[in-house]
Order: structure tokens, then sequence, then C-alpha cells
């Protein structure tokens, strides 16, 4: 098991990928899931980030979404836990990210930030329609600043 957790003042961010070699380092990921909480403004948070198998996200789709096959991500977003903490926890399988990152000309990388990015959002409260019009809401156009404002920051030297 590989686990990564920030505990600074204001995030709790854990990140897994049990069995799975990730193509971006767990710490990575949770640093850039505190970015997206400090953009969003919020306070106090609590989020597990959990890589998946494509057959682990398959019965996850299918148990909690009614959908077949394995998908990008899926986020719970459970709210306010009583004491001012968001809470949520994303599942993302990077089997679909590799096979999205080939069909839109990205890097793996890249793909993986994005769906830490959008499910981050998600369980801020963000949303998105379902059908075409994904890409042109406002969720994907603040998921898309996002992105391109943590691989500048990620890309600058220290």
């Amino acid at each position: 098991m590989s686990a990564r957790t920030s505990r600074t003042a204001r995030f709790d961010v854990t990140v897994t990928a049990d069995g799975l070699r990730s193509p971006v380092a767990p710490a990575r990921l949770s640093a850039l899931a505190e970015a997206v909480l400090r953009a969003e403004r919020v306070p106090r948070a609590r989020l597990s980030i959990a890589l998946l198998t494509a057959p682990a996200m398959a019965r996850l789709n299918r148990t909690h979404l009614g959908h077949r096959g394995a998908t990008d991500v899926i986020t719970f977003a459970l709210g306010d836990d009583g004491a001012g903490v968001l809470t949520g926890d994303i599942y993302i399988c990077p089997d679909v990210a590799r096979r999205q990152a080939i069909a839109w000309g990205v890097g793996i990388r890249e793909e993986l930030a994005r769906l830490v990015v959008h499910g981050c959002l998600h369980a801020c409260g963000w949303d998105h329609p379902v059908d075409a019009s994904r890409e042109a809401s406002a969720m994907w156009r603040r998921q898309e600043r996002l992105l391109a404002r943590w691989w500048t920051s990620a890309s600058t030297p220290a």
C-alpha cells in the first residue's frame, strides 16, 4: 500500500494507490488537491483520493451510480462533517485516464492531474452537465484554469 497524507493546519489529503504504480507520485497528487482547495477558498478539508484498477472502478461505478464499466473519476462529496471540515472521497482509474490521454493527445500525467482537479471541484460543490456541453460548463472552465495554473507553477524553478 502506498499512501501520502498531508497534514497542514487546514487540510488532510490522503492518496492511496494500492497495488498500482501511479504515473504521478502520491505526494504530487496530494499537493495538487491542496492547491485546488486553497484556490476554492476552502478553510478546512479532509479528502481521500484512491487510485483504483479498472475492475475495482467498474464495481464502484455499478454499485453506486448504476453504470457499466470503469469510468475515469467518481467523487463522493460528503459535505461539511459538522466541525466545519469539507469531506470527500475521490476515486480515480489510471487505466481509463491513460486511454483518455491517448485519445485526446495529452500526457498521462496531465490527464491524471485533470482528474484530481475535477474530483476536488466536485467535492467543493461544483457540477456540470452530463452531455456534450460539459466542456463548455463553468466547472470545466474552472478546472482547466486551475490545471493550467498548476502546470505553470510546477514547471517554475524553485
